[in-house]
């Protein structure tokens, strides 16, 4: 192990730096340095992190450093610019006539790993293993953590249908994961999670809101670009993708 260090940010130490198959694109190697802070991020600190392109896997950080490729870019929306469409406006009026949330502690038992294997198999996600994970397994990928975290749990009745982790920092909020039943696919739940988080981000009062990784030959992670206006990294400056009537999108660096 390798150790890393940034000025005001804690130590990190670089667990695992290695090419390997991609898990966004098939055919293609990959290099994501896995990094683990060497103490738990305090909000603004989570904010420099996600600004700085770093996702969250469990306790660890890590950013696309791919030497031939950058096909990844970060994305984020900035909360309180965003309009709802009227397809939005659909989506979430559908999901709230059937649906309701809550918000808690992110935590592992069988019903959200069963929840999570069946959306996992059955939406056939590039990169996923075929080997089922087990609740050890689940808990180390989205219950662990070095950042502020919270469950986000959407039931049908008595019943968690869905559950979106969310990483809080001081000055955005974090889509880690989610996954859902997929039985419930007419609801659009991966739509109504993002619109959902974004509803508490401007409650909450937040200025961004970081969608991951935005990968255009990728479609589980390309339809993100629909959420308008966004700002995406690429080549290492966030630039502003805006709506334009007539046109597909208009390119800005954001000041």
């Amino acid at each position: 192990m390798q150790p890393r260090w940034s000025p005001g940010l804690p130590p990190e130490l670089v667990v695992y730096d290695s090419p390997h198959p991609c898990p966004y694109l098939a055919g293609r190697d990959a290099r994501l340095p896995m990094r683990m802070p060497s103490r738990a991020l305090r909000p603004e600190e989570l904010d420099g992190r996600l600004a700085a392109g770093d996702r969250r896997h469990g306790a660890f950080l890590y950013r696309p450093s791919c030497p031939t490729c950058a096909a990844c870019e970060a994305i984020r929306i900035p909360v309180q610019r965003f309009t709802f469409s009227k397809n939005h406006r659909r989506v979430v009026n559908k999901a709230r006539r059937r649906l309701r949330v809550q918000i808690g502690p992110p935590v592992a038992d069988m019903r959200r790993l069963e929840l999570y294997e069946r959306h996992k198999r059955e939406r056939s996600l590039l990169g996923a293993s075929s080997e089922p994970l087990d609740l050890k397994g689940y808990e180390g990928f989205l219950v662990e953590r070095c950042a502020p975290s919270f469950e986000m749990r959407y039931f049908d009745g008595d019943e968690l249908v869905g559950v979106a982790i969310t990483d809080r920092g001081h000055d955005a909020l974090s889509a880690v994961y989610c996954f859902w039943d997929p039985s419930y696919a007419s609801l659009s739940l991966g739509t109504w999670s993002i619109l959902e988080q974004l509803r508490i981000a401007r409650e909450w009062g937040y200025t961004y809101l970081y969608l991951g990784l935005y990968i255009a030959e990728n479609a589980h992670m390309s339809y993100k670009a629909r959420f308008r206006p966004h700002e995406r990294l690429i080549d290492g400056t966030w630039q502003a993708f805006e709506r334009q009537p007539g046109s597909a999108q208009q390119r800005n660096p954001v000041e």
